[in-house]
C-alpha cells in the first residue's frame, strides 16, 4: 500500500518511529482544510500562514515528545491546536476581548464560521441560555459528562479518566443525559433552533 493511502493513525505512528515522509503526507492530506479553517477566522493570508506553521511546529513537538494520545483522531486534534493558536493571536493583537470560559459563555460562540446578523446572535444566545438551564436539571453525574463532552471537547476515554469511572459508565451517563434532556424539552415544549 502506498504511503499516501495509509490511515492517519498509521502515518502518525510511522512519523514517531522516524519516517519524516509520513508527516509530509499528513500535512498534504489535511493542509487545505486546516489552512481554510485558520483563514476563515483571521481573514489574512500572512497571519494564516504563520498560524498554520505554528500549528505544525506544535504538532511536531507533541509527536516527538511522545505525548500524543488522540486515538486516531489526528485531524480534530490538529484543528484544536490551530483553534487555540487563533485565540492566542487575537489576544496578542487585542482584537478580541479577553474572555474566560464560563458556564454561561463558550469561546466557540464568538469563533463560529459565519458572522451572524444581530437577530441570529440573539437567537443563538437564547439557545445557549436555554441549554444551560436544561443542563442544570440533569443529575450531577450526567451533567458533568455532557459538559466535558460538549464544552471541553473531551473523548469518552478522557472523561472516564477524569471522573474515575469506566468508559461504559461515561457512555451510559451521556445516553441517560440525552434521554433526560429530550424528556425535559418535550415536557416544557422548548424549541432549540437557530
Amino acid at each position: 500500500m502506498a504511503i499516501t493511502q495509509l490511515p492517519d493513525a498509521l502515518l502518525v505512528r510511522r512519523y514517531i518511529d522516524g519516517d519524516e515522509t509520513a508527516l509530509s503526507t499528513l500535512v498534504k492530506r489535511h493542509e487545505s482544510k486546516i489552512f481554510g479553517f485558520i483563514y476563515s477566522k483571521v481573514l489574512d493570508r500572512d497571519i494564516s500562514d504563520d498560524i498554520f506553521q505554528d500549528t505544525f511546529i506544535k504538532v511536531i513537538k507533541t509527536l516527538k515528545s511522545n505525548s500524543y494520545n488522540e486515538e486516531g483522531k489526528f485531524l480534530p486534534w490538529v484543528m484544536r491546536i490551530a483553534h487555540n493558536l487563533i485565540i492566542d493571536h487575537f489576544r496578542k493583537t487585542k482584537k478580541m476581548p479577553m474572555y474566560r470560559e464560563t458556564e454561561e459563555f463558550s469561546i466557540f460562540s464568538i469563533m463560529s464560521d459565519n458572522s451572524p446578523n444581530i437577530e441570529n446572535r440573539i437567537i443563538t444566545d437564547q439557545v445557549e441560555k436555554d441549554l444551560i438551564k436544561l443542563l442544570k436539571e440533569l443529575p450531577d453525574d450526567q451533567r458533568e459528562v455532557v459538559e466535558m463532552r460538549i464544552y471541553q471537547d473531551l473523548s469518552f476515554k478522557e472523561i472516564s479518566e477524569s471522573t474515575g469511572v469506566s468508559i461504559n459508565t461515561a457512555l451510559g451517563r451521556m445516553r441517560y443525559a440525552l434521554i433526560n434532556l429530550r424528556r425535559i424539552i418535550d415536557k416544557n415544549q422548548i424549541i432549540l433552533t437557530n
